[in-house]
């Protein structure tokens, strides 16, 4: 069985006010600081941007990943842009 298949295929996000937030259904975490996550779902990839951002926890085999801090920003990135580019963005933005 591969690792995708182990995954939980239903997707949740849970916003508490905006100091915590839950994901479920995620494949894993691209990248992350205290500014930006950049997170593999089930639903396309998901950048959340704030301020002191921190895993409080991350469950692999059950696609799970609890994050506390200020939550400014959450966007769905579409599926058909490549890693490359994701990286390149990601990469680009650090060097500005």
């Amino acid at each position: 069985m591969d690792k995708e298949n182990q995954i939980n295929y239903n997707h949740s996000l849970n916003l508490v006010d905006r100091k915590n937030i839950s994901i479920n259904g995620i494949k894993k975490i691209d990248s992350f600081d205290n500014e930006e996550f950049l997170i593999d779902s089930i639903m396309g990839y998901i950048v959340i941007k704030g301020v002191d951002l921190e895993i409080i926890k991350l469950d692999t085999k059950d696609g799970y990943v609890s994050i506390k801090g200020t939550i400014n920003s959450i966007n769905y990135i579409d599926e058909n842009i490549t890693k490359k580019n994701k990286e390149n963005s990601i990469i680009n933005r650090l060097f500005k």
